[in-house]
């Protein structure tokens, strides 16, 4: 590494280079900061001091390195800056100085289009310098001047040191020429050769700096490779990425998202999760694995990762929630349950201070598709659309004992739920017509929920009482968007003409008595002795879905089923449903006590069971968990303390 000093002024800088660039890697003008007070009014007043007394004063060092032909400091951007805040009000107080002017032109901020844009206007446009009135205040009056510039904490700062130049420096006379002829203003210029700014050197020579977010590096990054792909090479400026995303974007971020005095990380969030979306679309080869990567740490997106479709997608979703008016119009009135939005989706995916769930993006990309696709928005429709979304990724496997896993909670699932929705999406104008019409659809993810859609779509469309009553029905916590039982329940096979939606009307009914558990997890004893009433081929035999074997009492375990939840379980995953498919037919005419008291036990059924049935103290008393044990004769049971008793101590014998 070699170096060249010299001792310049500002205005030699400006004449020797073709231009003055501070640099993406360097911070924000700090200078310039309210806590920045002290420090920056005792730089202006040793200024002063010199200008006035026309005495010398050496500024120290200024480092830097050429690139592209243009000088970048390395260190010494704060006191560059803040001389050209000075010379530029100077070259106000004077008619002459249109060439001075167009030095100044050299100067500019590549940290963020913001900035520099704010250096070009502030040169292009006069501004009239009156005393007692605030530079700032007339600044931010211009009609040029605008108003997402405030998120700007460097055009912030600039805005502030000039007020203190104008208090300071208004009083003396001649002041373009001291700063320019008598060039008493001087630093040492350090030029290093043949070596780029690198965070390392950064690192090393400018201790008083600080990292760029990750946000900013991957901004500045994907800047550059858009430009490097001429992307946007017949753009007009103003509708480039990087003007919106300084600007229009940032006012939207900043006026709904932002968090300690940044947005950095809610568009760091908004952009990884568009990409995982489209990397999925676009059928990369690696994409699992670099869906994961994003899941575990939304920092983990290079901009070489984004094709010019991807660009697209990105901008185009920027834009529609940008013009959004309020988020009012994407608020739903119907329950995703755990899934459920504060707001909406866009924010679910933004302001969780956790990543958010491979769910959630999936909601949010059926949100967004609706947005891009539907320029008239109808809250109906979008209301179908999201509703149909839910139906299918809300049932995930469920397990026994009632605990059911996210469907989405892999990069693979994830990966085949996008494309499913990113079909579906196709109809999400119409979502029922469209789901009423399709001949087939190609993806195989959740195949028989998709079935089920067609089949609740048909239905939907032929009578506006259909769609409410399957509607509420999808909306219980016992179904949760899957409702093929309650078809089952009234054996309903598809044809329309065939649908009772009076006995469809009665299942509703007895799930929110009896199976719902909005208040609790809990199912009442009285229809675990419902149950044992009910008899499928000659047998009662509804808690043989579970079993296990009991050593100590030498016995056969059995459950009378342990939760509400389970009864999901229950319904789908055993053989032992139509037990209770029977029971709720039975109720549609008789009430739980009815269906009990009016049981006649069928001779041989063992006395154990007769009791449960008809002496109701025995489970509401007696029995300490849902667990029976039952004996090799079917002479007794034990209702069991607790689902793996180690002693029969405590376990009540009924016989």
């Amino acid at each position: 590494m070699t170096t060249q000093n010299n001792i310049i002024s500002f205005i030699d800088l400006l004449n020797n280079e073709t231009k003055i660039e501070i640099p993406i890697i360097q911070r924000d003008y700090a200078q310039g900061r309210v806590d920045k007070k002290d420090l920056r009014q005792n730089f202006l007043n040793a200024i002063y001091d010199s200008l006035v007394s026309s005495k010398p004063i050496q500024l120290d060092f200024i480092y830097g390195s050429k690139v592209d032909d243009n000088f970048q400091p390395l260190d010494g951007q704060q006191r560059l800056t803040t001389l050209y805040l000075l010379h530029w009000y100077g070259a106000n107080r004077n008619t002459n100085s249109d060439e001075l002017k167009k030095e100044l032109l050299k100067f500019t901020y590549e940290t963020r289009i913001s900035s520099r844009e704010f250096c070009e206007a502030l040169i292009k446009n006069d501004i009239a310098i009156v005393e007692g009135e605030k530079i700032s205040d007339r600044i931010r009056d211009s009609k040029w001047y605008f108003l997402s510039w405030d998120n700007d904490p460097t055009i912030n700062s600039m805005l502030r040191t000039l007020d203190d130049i104008h208090d300071i420096f208004f009083p003396v006379e001649d002041l373009l020429n001291k700063l320019i002829k008598e060039k008493l203003l001087s630093f040492y210029y350090v030029l290093l050769e043949d070596i780029g700014l690198t965070d390392d050197l950064y690192i090393k020579m400018n201790a008083r700096g600080k990292l760029l977010s990750s946000y900013e590096n991957f901004k500045a990054s994907f800047e550059k490779y858009i430009e490097d792909n001429n992307w946007e090479e017949d753009i007009e400026k103003s509708k480039t990425f990087a003007f919106q995303i300084d600007t229009n974007w940032t006012d939207f971020f900043w006026k709904n998202f932002k968090k300690n005095n940044s947005i950095d990380v809610p568009l760091m969030k908004f952009i990884s999760t568009l990409l995982m979306i489209r990397i999925s679309l676009e059928r990369n080869a690696n994409r699992v694995t670099l869906i994961s990567q994003i899941q575990d740490n939304f920092n983990n997106i290079k901009a070489n990762l984004i094709s010019k479709d991807t660009f697209e997608y990105i901008y185009k979703s920027f834009e529609i929630y940008s013009n959004l008016e309020n988020f009012d119009c994407l608020k739903l009135n119907f329950p995703f349950w755990r899934h459920t939005p504060t707001i909406d989706f866009l924010n679910e995916i933004v302001t969780t201070d956790r990543n958010a769930s491979y769910t959630q993006k999936v909601l949010f990309f059926a949100q967004t598709e609706y947005l891009l696709r539907n320029p008239v928005f109808d809250k109906t429709k979008f209301e179908d659309w999201l509703r149909v979304v839910r139906n299918i990724i809300a049932r995930g496997s469920v397990e026994k004992g009632g605990s059911r896993p996210d469907i989405i909670r892999s990069p693979e699932t994830f990966d085949g739920i996008i494309n499913l929705v990113n079909e579906l999406s196709a109809g999400c104008a119409d979502i029922y017509k469209h789901l009423s019409e399709v001949e087939k659809i190609n993806s195989s993810f959740a195949r028989y929920q998709s079935d089920e859609e067609i089949k609740k779509a048909k239905l939907i469309l032929e009578s506006d009482s259909y769609k409410d009553i399957i509607n509420r029905m999808e909306d219980q916590s016992f179904f949760k968007g899957r409702i093929e039982f309650a078809f089952d329940c009234i054996d309903y096979d598809g044809n329309i003409e065939n649908f009772e939606q009076n006995n469809f009307e009665k299942v509703l009914n007895i799930i929110n008595e009896h199976f719902n558990s909005a208040e609790s997890d809990k199912i009442s004893n009285d229809i675990r002795r419902a149950l044992l009433t009910i008899e499928i081929n000659n047998e009662y035999l509804f808690y043989d879905y579970w079993s296990s074997y009991w050593y100590v009492g030498d016995a056969n375990k059995r459950c009378l089923l342990e939760n509400f939840r389970e009864l999901e379980y229950y319904v789908y995953y055993t053989d032992h449903d139509v037990y209770l498919k029977k029971l709720i037919q039975h109720l549609f005419n008789n009430t739980v006590e009815e269906i009990i008291d009016n049981f006649t036990p069928p001779s041989g059924m063992p006395n154990w069971k007769i009791r449960l049935i008809k002496e109701k103290e025995l489970l509401d008393k007696e029995s300490k968990s849902n667990y029976i044990a039952i004996s090799i004769d079917n002479s007794f049971c034990y209702l069991l303390k607790s689902k793996r008793p180690r002693d029969i101590a405590g376990c009540y014998k009924v016989e």
